[in-house]
């Protein structure tokens, strides 16, 4: 069956509204966790820098000392994930938008931009979401070394 060429091009508009529209959302989605973790993370720094003076046993503090590192590793990564993204090299996002003057502006919003949109909200999801998925593997380590530091102190 053959279709006209208004309801292909009607099919892709609404593709390419969706597509850009999807994207942000799951970049909101990454601000908002990554938000949540750095929280959880600082806090469980916080209750380790509590007992830091303590006199441990040796494997405790070793395992505590690299639950640590683990943290502050997620952490940097967190940030990154919140950090904003201001390079303007691309012509479909708002730090380009934002050196142009009015009429320049108006130039580059003569065409259809929305794939280019989606390529530069698409690379900035990958590596929001790659940061989030690194940071959260070094929390869940940091907290199997937190369980081979209590159990340390059981010894």
């Amino acid at each position: 069956m053959h279709r006209p060429a208004t309801f292909a091009a009607s099919k892709v508009d609404k593709n390419l509204d969706t597509g850009c529209a999807s994207i942000s959302s799951e970049i909101a989605r990454t601000d908002g966790k990554a938000s949540l973790l750095l929280a959880f993370n600082g806090a469980v720094l916080a209750g380790l820098a509590s007992v830091a003076d303590k006199d441990l046993p040796p494997a405790a503090k070793a395992f505590g000392a690299l639950a640590v590192l683990a943290l502050a590793a997620a952490a940097v990564l967190l940030l990154l994930v919140v950090r904003p993204r201001l390079r303007g090299d691309d012509k479909a996002s708002f730090p380009y938008w934002a050196r142009l003057d009015e009429d320049q502006i108006r130039a580059c919003m003569d065409g259809d931009n929305r794939a280019a949109h989606i390529k530069v909200l698409s690379t900035l999801a990958v590596r929001k979401f790659t940061h989030l998925q690194r940071a959260v593997d070094l929390s869940l380590a940091a907290l199997a070394l937190l369980t081979l530091a209590a159990a340390g102190l059981a010894l």
